[in-house]
Order: structure tokens, then C-alpha cells, then sequence
């Protein structure tokens, strides 16, 4: 028996908790994630949320601005200008909420600088920002009475009905089937189609595939960016972050020979756009040919460095290196996502009644490249923008939700499992033909063979779990990806 929802949540991050919360208490809601609750990117964000509020000596126009620089000038306008003029208010309600920033002696907000800004406007608690939004988001969907969470649940395909949605979760391996009015999409980025990311391992593209199937308009899957300065510990392949706060602070990038050498490629320096701070490692790289770089702020008073960065101190300590005293080892890896499913300035897709929010979406605020900490900001700006759009379009619908259609999914559960190895075939690929500074010989040979696989998962009969969700996810994002830039 098919269960129905006003609406259907697909991830746990800040966008779809913030869609949530910002949804009119009279509705039915389900909210799912793939793992457990907390598992997500946006609890990973570090470094913090940028915006605007009560500045002293800050405006709209040169947040704006500074976005524009960072994202090549490549910027939807529109988008734009909701992100920073909405920034204010997303930060008054998060507070209310309970969010703990860090404050400076004198009881004010503490802002900081980060590659990109002109001005001290980020945001933070320590460096565990992500973690504090989210979880503090998460306290407050789970006094909702009108919200039901379901953990350790997979969409796995979602087909539009005459009603609205019908959606296939598998929850312990049993699938269901569940209806609704709208469906927001909120599944988070792709970082799992590389060898290398700061992405958790539920980053697969799942939302942006099963948008793709629906024919939704996709844009821009090609637009990745890469984290100048992750963690270089050469076999782990989630990577630790290391914020770019750290930079804002004052760190130094080195080479191999303990040298200095952003100077030799912007004359921002450490503080240039993550693009410009990647691509001048890799090119310093070639110019040395090695891959041995670090970030160091040991010069800085331990105390300080102890205080603004616990959890990156306490990880890194673990590991051997004291950041006090010790160069950090970094690298390039692959981090955020500027393309997605395509959305307008209300979060709404090319399908009617199909939202997207977050990593996932295509919302063009960020141009070629992302500015640093602009999307937990993007999360809850347009999360709160989709769920003002469904609340107008919720008073058209006079059906009863008892009457919502229902699509029927045609599950085999003797069907065989995918062949092994899939997923890491198709992440040696990516990151052999489409790593800062792409190789266009590889990306074509590995265009051919992405299709192949993709059209195996498609057409084959297999036992639709979370590897075959997973893998056909992957070919589908490292397909789109290539097929942009061959």
C-alpha cells in the first residue's frame, strides 16, 4: 500500500532541512536520507557562511561583486541577487534556531576572510560550521509533528503521475512506493565519481540521475571545482579538508623546496579563488615536477591556531602533524559542484512540480566557480525559496491526499547483482581525464567507455539496490561531465 505526502524530501542537508522547516506546518512531509541523519556535505563545510549582515564596512554590492570575480562573471544575475539580498534574513533564522557563531571579545559576530573576499564576512563556529547548521536544522525538523524521517532509505527512481509524484524508496531493502504532491530534491553533489574528494560516501549524483531520467534539463555538470588544499595523505579516498579559512588566516602555500610561489601566478596570493589556486599548484607541480605541497601557519601563536581550529588541530594531530609547528601536507582534489539540475530563482526545475535545492541544483549563483562559503548559503537561501513557491501552489491543490495516483515500479528481486568493480573503473577515469587541467585525449577515450557502461546498468536486469543506484548514478554524472567537455 502506497503511502502520501504533500511533499517528498529527498536529503538531509542544510537545503532540505531548511525546505522543511520553511514549509507550512499543515502539510505532510517526508524527509529521507540515504544513511543516517548527520551524514551529508553540508556537515562537512568547515569554514563557514558568508553574507552581509549588519556590516560595518560591507555591502550587497561587493558581496556581489566578489562573486562575480570568483565565478568568471559566468553568474545568473537574478540568482545572484536573491543570494545576497535573502543573506541577512537566512542568518536572523538560523540564530533563531539556535546556531552558534563565534563571537569577539566585544559580544560581536567574528568574521573572517577567505580566498576571494574583499571583506571579513564569513561566518563560523570554530571550523566545524557545517556541523553546527545541521545540526542545529535537524533538532528542529525533528520537533515537526508533521515531518516523518526516514533514515537508511534510497530513492532509487521517481515518476511523475497526473497527481504529482510517485517515488521507489528502498528502506532495509524492502521497497515502497510513495506519493506526493511536490518533490524536492536535496541529494547533495558527485564527489564520489573521483578517486579524490572531501565528499562523504553518499555523494553519487543519485537526485541529479533520476532528474536526468525524468528529463529534467541538467547544466553545466562539467563546472567542478577543486579544493586547492586538501589533505595529502595519498591513499585515504575521502580527504580531509583543510579549510580555506586557514589561508583567511594567514597560512602560507609552499612547494616542495619550502617556497612560497603564489606570487609567480596572482597577485591575490593565497587568498585567490580556489580555480586559481589549483591550477597554480598543479602547475608549479609540473614546473618541479613533484606533487609535494604544504600549507603552513606555524608561524602563528599556537594558542590562537589551537583555538580557531580544533577540529582540523585534533585531526591533523592524530595523523602525526602538529599545525603549530609542522608544514601540512596538501593537494587538489575534487570538492564542490557548480553545475546540477537546472532551476529558476524558485527552485523549480523544468518539470512542474520537481524542486531542487542545494549542491544538486543549478541555480548559476556561482558562475564558473564557486566563492568560498557560498553554498551553505545557497543551500538556505533557496531551500526557504522552494518552499515559499510550494506553499502559493499547495492552495490549487483540492484533491485529498488519500487520492493521490499511484505509478507502479517494476522491482525483480531475483534479478542478479551489477558486476564488481564498476564505480572504481569509472572514478580512475575521472580522475585520469578531468582533474583541474583536463586531459583532452583521456576524457574521449574515457567518454566511449562510460557510455558503455552506462548503457550495461541501463539495460541489464539488475537487483536494484544501493550499488546498482550508486554505480548507474556515477555512469550517468561521468557521462554528462564528459559529453560537456569533449
Amino acid at each position: 500500500m502506497a503511502k502520501n505526502y504533500d511533499v517528498i524530501i529527498a536529503g538531509t542537508g542544510a537545503g532540505g532541512l531548511y525546505s522543511a522547516i520553511n514549509l507550512p506546518s499543515h502539510l505532510k512531509i517526508l524527509l529521507i536520507t540515504k544513511r543516517e541523519l548527520i551524514l551529508c556535505n553540508s556537515a562537512l563545510a568547515q569554514g563557514g557562511i558568508a553574507a552581509v549582515y549588519k556590516p560595518e564596512d560591507d555591502n550587497i554590492q561587493l558581496h556581489t561583486k566578489d562573486t562575480l570575480i570568483a565565478g568568471g562573471y559566468k553568474n545568473n544575475p537574478d540568482s545572484l541577487k536573491i543570494l545576497v539580498t535573502e543573506a541577512a534574513h537566512e542568518i536572523e533564522e538560523i540564530i533563531g534556531l539556535g546556531v552558534d557563531f563565534d563571537k569577539d571579545e566585544n559580544g560581536s559576530y567574528h568574521r573572517t576572510l577567505e580566498g576571494g573576499h574583499s571583506r571579513h564576512r564569513i561566518f563560523h563556529h570554530k571550523d566545524a560550521t557545517g556541523f553546527e547548521i545541521t545540526s542545529k536544522l535537524q533538532e528542529a525538523v525533528k520537533k515537526m509533528p508533521n515531518v516523518d524521517i526516514m533514515e537508511n532509505a534510497l530513492l532509487c527512481s521517481v515518476k511523475k503521475t497526473g497527481t504529482g509524484f510517485s517515488a521507489d524508496i528502498s528502506a532495509d531493502g524492502e521497497h515502497g512506493t510513495y506519493n506526493a504532491r511536490f518533490v524536492i530534491l536535496a541529494t547533495g553533489g558527485i564527489g564520489r565519481v573521483y578517486d579524490y574528494t572531501t565528499n562523504s560516501a553518499i555523494a553519487t549524483g543519485d537526485g541529479i540521475t533520476i532528474a536526468y531520467e525524468m528529463g529534467a534539463q541538467i547544466k553545466n555538470l562539467s563546472l567542478i571545482q577543486f579544493h586547492p588544499t586538501a589533505f595529502n595523505n595519498k591513499h585515504t579516498r575521502e580527504c580531509f579538508l583543510i579549510s580555506e579559512a586557514v589561508r583567511g588566516e594567514g597560512a602560507y602555500l609552499l612547494n616542495k623546496d619550502g617556497e612560497r610561489f603564489m606570487q609567480n601566478y596572482d597577485e591575490r596570493l593565497e587568498l585567490a579563488p580556489r580555480d586559481v589556486v589549483s591550477h597554480s599548484i598543479i602547475s608549479e607541480g609540473r614546473r618541479l615536477d613533484s606533487d609535494d605541497f604544504y600549507l603552513d601557519i606555524s608561524y602563528k601563536d599556537p594558542e590562537f591556531i589551537k583555538n580557531r581550529f580544533p577540529m582540523i588541530y585534533k585531526y591533523l594531530l592524530e595523523q602525526g602533524i602538529d599545525m603549530t609547528k609542522d608544514r601540512i601536507p596538501i593537494y587538489p582534489c575534487q570538492h564542490y559542484l557548480m553545475g546540477g539540475i537546472n532551476v529558476n530563482t524558485k527552485s523549480q526545475t523544468t518539470i512542474d512540480g520537481l524542486y531542487a535545492v542545494g549542491e544538486c541544483s543549478h541555480t548559476g549563483v556561482h558562475g564558473n566557480n564557486r566563492l568560498a562559503s557560498n553554498s551553505l548559503l545557497e543551500a538556505l537561501v533557496f531551500g526557504r525559496q522552494a518552499a515559499l513557491n510550494i506553499a502559493e501552489r499547495i492552495k490549487d491543490c483540492t484533491a485529498p491526499l488519500e487520492e493521490l495516483e499511484s505509478a507502479e515500479f517494476n522491482i525483480d528481486p531475483n534479478a542478479p547483482e551489477i558486476p564488481t568493480g564498476i564505480r572504481t573503473e569509472i572514478r580512475h577515469i575521472m580522475q585520469k581525464s578531468y582533474f583541474v587541467i583536463p586531459d583532452m585525449q583521456e576524457a574521449l577515450k574515457g567518454f566511449e567507455r562510460v557510455s558503455e557502461l552506462k548503457r550495461m546498468l541501463e539495460e541489464g536486469n539488475y537487483k536494484v539496490d544501493h550499488n546498482y543506484v550508486e554505480a548507474k548514478s556515477i555512469a550517468t554524472v561521468a557521462y554528462l561531465i564528459l559529453k560537456e567537455v569533449i
